[in-house]
C-alpha cells in the first residue's frame, strides 16, 4: 500500500503481528487461514470469538497485503454453532429477565460479523468437515466459496431451538445460493444435509477428501491470490451490491467497476503478457 493511501486508514490491527485470542491465525504469503480451535466441543462460537471475528474482518478492509482468507475448524469438525453454556444459557437468562435490549444487542452483533465478511474485499474460502451447524452454517454461507467433505453435516438448526430460520441474513443469502425452495426446507425443518447433497444443491463448490479439504481450500485461495486481486475484490463488491439492483442498475454499476479495473497496471500486464505469449504475473495494482 502506498504511503499516501495509508494516511487515510484509521489505526487498526497490525496483521503482521496479529495474535488473536479466540481462534488460530496463520499466514502463507497473501493468504490467511482462520482456524476455529475448540475441537473438544466441535469448535463452538462464544461471545468473545464472535466479536473478535467481526473485528478481524472489519480490519481486513484496510489490509492490502492479505488478499484471501480461508476459514476452517480443528479436529475434524467445522463449527457446532453458538456455545450452549456460554451463549445460549445467558440468552435464556436475558429472556427470563425480559431484557429485550440485551437480546437485540446480541443478534445485531452476530449479524455484524456477516456484514463484515461480505464487506471485506478478500474472497473467503471455507473448508468444511464434520459438523457445520447453526452459526457455523452461517459462517459457511457468508463465505464466497465452500469446500466440503461427503461426511460433513450442514444444518441451519435455529428452528430446532425454537427460533426463526431468519438468522444473520439466512433468509436473504441462502435462497440465492441454493434456491428458495431448498432454502425454505432447510430453514423450516432445521435438518442436516450431508456433503453430497450440499454439493448437488450448489452449497459446496467442491467435495474433497477429509484429509485434503483444507489443502484444497488453501490451494484455491492461493490461486486467487496469484490473480488480479484488485479485480477479484471488485467482483466480490459487485456480487454483494447488485443483490439490491435491477438489471439496468447492475449493468451501469459493472460498467463503472470495469472502467476502474481498466486503469490498473494488472490490466496492462495481462495485455503485454498475451502479446508476448506469456502468462501474466499480476501484482494487485
Amino acid at each position: 500500500m502506498t504511503a499516501t493511501a495509508t494516511r487515510f486508514n484509521p489505526p487498526r490491527v497490525d496483521f503482521s503481528k496479529f495474535r488473536p485470542q479466540h481462534f488460530q491465525w496463520q499466514r502463507d504469503g497473501k493468504v490467511a487461514t482462520i482456524t476455529l480451535n475448540r475441537p473438544e466441543r466441535k469448535n463452538p462460537l462464544t461471545l468473545e470469538s464472535y466479536a473478535e471475528l467481526r473485528d478481524t474482518f472489519r480490519d481486513l478492509v484496510y489490509c492490502s497485503d492479505i488478499t484471501n482468507v480461508v476459514i476452517t475448524g480443528a479436529g475434524g469438525n467445522f463449527c457446532s454453532g453458538g456455545d450452549v453454556h456460554e451463549i445460549i444459557g445467558p440468552l435464556v437468562e436475558m429472556q427470563r429477565k425480559d431484557d429485550m435490549a440485551g437480546l437485540l444487542a446480541f443478534t445485531r452483533m452476530t449479524g455484524d460479523l456477516v456484514k463484515a465478511m461480505r464487506a471485506c474485499p478478500q474472497p473467503i474460502v471455507t473448508a468444511i468437515d464434520g459438523i457445520c451447524a447453526g452459526a457455523g452454517a452461517i459462517l459457511a454461507m457468508a463465505s464466497d466459496l465452500r469446500f466440503g467433505t461427503a461426511r460433513s453435516k450442514v444444518a441451519f438448526l435455529f428452528v430446532r431451538v425454537g427460533l426463526a430460520g431468519a438468522d444473520m441474513g439466512a433468509c436473504n443469502m441462502l435462497p440465492r445460493i441454493i434456491g428458495a425452495g431448498r432454502a425454505s426446507e432447510l430453514l423450516y425443518t432445521g435438518r442436516a444435509m450431508d456433503g453430497t447433497e450440499a454439493e448437488r444443491w450448489g452449497f459446496y463448490n467442491k467435495l474433497c477428501e477429509p484429509d485434503a479439504v483444507l489443502a484444497d481450500a488453501q490451494a484455491m485461495a492461493q490461486t486467487l491470490a496469484a490473480g488480479p486481486t484488485f479485480a477479484n475484490a471488485m467482483t466480490k463488491k459487485c456480487i454483494h451490491q447488485e443483490w439490491n439492483m435491477g438489471i439496468d442498475e447492475s449493468i451501469e454499476a459493472e460498467a463503472q467497476a470495469q472502467a476502474i479495473c481498466m486503469q490498473t497496471l494488472d490490466y496492462g500486464r495481462a495485455y503485454e503478457a498475451f502479446v508476448a505469449k506469456q502468462k501474466p504475473v499480476f501484482q494487485g495494482n
